[in-house]
């Protein structure tokens, strides 16, 4: 294999949760506070991108911090009913990759219990560390800090890591740590957000089958 661990975000590159999940919720919850805000998906996934959710919460719709506390109580309430689909062909790459004797870790900013949650309803294999939202702030993502415990962990040069990641802050984290970076496009056709992975990740990948070949 080409890398023994790959490092994993976890919405909008294995499973469809944006589209299906966060978006939704973001609608619903402006229904009601600012009513007078009108986003499109796509607008939706480009804030997202730059300058990123806390500021398109704060900065650009306005929430005061009592707001953007209730927001999250929202968007959990909306997260723990709702479980988001695996992309199709996901399943069968970690599964090979896992039984060539492959390390899987996740990397996200959802919640770890919410990603084992999501890995056993999508039925894929148990990742063998989780990195959450519920890590400290300091330690998050862009942060390389989930980089360097994996490689203490399990004993891995940074050339045996491949983090793939369909936004900037996991290229951030990778090029902070040193390692390589594949960013995925399959969850979106936002321009901007495409032109910036393709043009900075080491490999770039707009389907699912792509990295299916890359890694094999």
């Amino acid at each position: 294999m080409k890398y023994r661990c790959l490092v994993l975000d976890h919405d909008d590159t294995v499973v469809n949760s944006t589209a299906t999940i966060h978006y939704p919720a973001f609608v619903d919850y402006m229904k009601v506070v600012r009513p007078q805000i009108h986003m499109t998906l796509d607008e939706y996934f480009a804030l997202n991108f730059d300058p990123g959710v806390v500021a398109l919460f704060r900065d650009i719709c306005g929430l005061s911090e009592e707001e953007m506390r209730q927001e999250e109580l929202s968007w959990q309430e909306y997260v723990r009913t709702r479980i988001p689909k695996a992309y199709d062909g996901i399943r069968e790459i970690l599964i090979r990759f896992r039984r060539e004797g492959g390390l899987i870790c996740v990397d996200s900013h959802s919640y770890s219990h919410y990603i084992r949650r999501d890995y056993a309803h999508n039925d894929l294999p148990e990742p063998d560390l989780v990195f959450g939202w519920d890590l400290e702030p300091e330690k998050r993502k862009p942060a390389p800090f989930t980089i360097f415990e994996i490689e203490k962990r399990f004993d891995l040069k940074s050339g045996e890591l491949l983090v793939v990641d369909d936004l900037k802050p996991g290229h951030d984290m990778a090029r902070a740590a040193g390692v390589a970076i594949a960013g995925v496009g399959w969850a979106n056709n936002v321009p901007q957000i495409e032109s910036f992975m393709k043009s900075n990740c080491d490999f770039y990948f707009k389907e699912v089958s792509q990295l299916r070949d890359f890694l094999f």
